[in-house]
């Protein structure tokens, strides 16, 4: 039987890195804090919290995206493995910090 490549599971967290309480998103599965950036490597497939590693992912550059809005290069600290992921800039509670989103732009990888 093949796994879902989606998993929706929008939970709420307390960041690991900057401890600050992440509340759902609302509409898909949340996997980073928006105060800091960082995330953890949790994932196989989105949502699936299914991923051994659980090392700190930390974020190492974004790009501007056209259609949406910036992406998040993460590497993991534990594994090395890189990872990207669509920022949450039009989410009501607790949207990604743009600023630091901007500030990472200039970052090379």
């Amino acid at each position: 039987m093949e796994s879902k490549r989606f998993s929706k599971n929008d939970e709420g967290f307390i960041c690991v890195h900057c401890g600050k309480a992440v509340v759902p998103m609302g509409k898909s599965s949340r996997d980073h804090c928006p105060f800091c950036l960082w995330s953890r490597h949790v994932d196989i497939n989105p949502g699936d919290r299914a991923n051994p590693c659980q090392g700190d992912m930390e974020p190492i550059s974004a790009v501007p995206d056209t259609r949406k809005g910036y992406i998040i290069i993460y590497r993991c600290k534990k594994c090395g493995q890189e990872h990207r992921n669509r920022a949450a800039l039009d989410i009501a509670d607790q949207p990604d910090d743009i600023e630091k989103l901007i500030e990472l732009t200039t970052h090379q990888f």
